[in-house]
């Protein structure tokens, strides 16, 4: 009798801690039958969640997953390219179906994409492109387009011969370098620019390369930022100037808008990232079920003023 208690107590213990041992791939599922509704894991590198306009595109990216029955499993490259280069090689470990990767680096990620190739797992790059290695499909706004919106509009508002500055993305990045073409192709020859530099796609960088900007350059009158965190820090040193200068970003996050609302914010694009989310995981699950899926997936831009 004593030995018949002692076994049932450990199958109640096998039992248990079976149960315990949650797929990260089944995050996104519920705790029903539906879970055996789950027919892909794919892995999402993304380059950061430090910033709303990446957060928005992973929800996007999330929810779609749960209602189309999809693990996923979103891992979080803190603006590293050498730690998303050891998380997409964590996903491969996994043996996950599809890689989505929305780069930190265009050019550094593509060793990553090459290992990913090598495991005959296919990769899919999501909002930045990858410089080498074979990718599915591009999901994205067009940025040189963005970056004409925002050029013409900023030509409008200061007018030709006006002394302009820009804030640039993250080095490397596809999106830095297609927004800050598109800009420069508007503006050519109609505007002069005084300054370009980079304050990497962030807040509190944007407010101090803003300051030293105008230090530098008391009479700038219009500015440029490739998204809108640095958009919303330039906005914050201007302020403090006391001077009046135009700035446009890039992305509508939900900060930005609010500062177009109040008329302190000239403009910004939208890009929609929960849309481009999506519509990874739309293109994603397509390839997977053995559909033909385009090698770019545009998603929709619009200027908000």
């Amino acid at each position: 009798m004593k030995k018949l208690t002692i076994l049932f107590v450990a199958l109640v213990a096998l039992v248990l801690s079976a149960c315990s041992m949650e797929s990260p791939f089944l995050e996104n599922a519920k705790d029903d039958a539906a879970n055996e509704k789950v027919s892909f894991k794919i892995g999402f590198s993304i380059s950061t969640l430090n910033n709303p306009f990446f957060v928005t595109l992973s929800e996007g990216a999330k929810t779609n997953a749960q209602e189309q029955g999809v693990g996923i499993s979103i891992v979080d490259a803190q603006d590293d390219a050498s730690k998303q280069a050891s998380d997409i090689e964590d996903l491969i470990q996994q043996g996950v179906d599809l890689i989505l990767i929305n780069p930190v680096d265009s050019s550094a990620v593509g060793s990553a994409v090459e290992a990913a190739n090598s495991a005959g797992i296919p990769v899919i790059t999501v909002d930045r492109s990858a410089e080498s290695g074979e990718v599915v499909s591009h999901i994205a706004s067009d940025n040189v387009a963005g970056g004409v919106l925002a050029g013409e509009y900023l030509l409008e508002l200061v007018g030709e011969g006006a002394k302009v500055a820009m804030l640039e993305g993250v080095a490397g990045s596809s999106a830095a370098r297609d927004r800050g073409e598109g800009f420069l192709t508007a503006v050519d020859g109609k505007v002069e620019i005084v300054s370009s530099l980079t304050a990497n796609f962030d807040r509190g960088e944007g407010l101090t390369v803003m300051e030293n900007m105008l230090q530098a350059n008391p009479q700038i009158q219009g500015v440029f930022a490739q998204n809108d965190e640095m958009a919303l820090g330039a906005l914050e040193a201007i302020e403090a100037s006391g001077k009046n200068i135009k700035v446009i970003g890039f992305d509508a996050t939900d900060d930005a808008l609010a500062k177009v609302e109040e008329g302190k914010l000239a403009a910004t694009v939208a890009q929609k990232p929960d849309e481009i989310g999506k519509a990874a995981i739309d293109t994603a699950v397509a390839y997977l079920n053995g559909e033909t899926v385009e090698e770019f997936v545009p998603v929709e831009l619009e200027l908000v003023k």
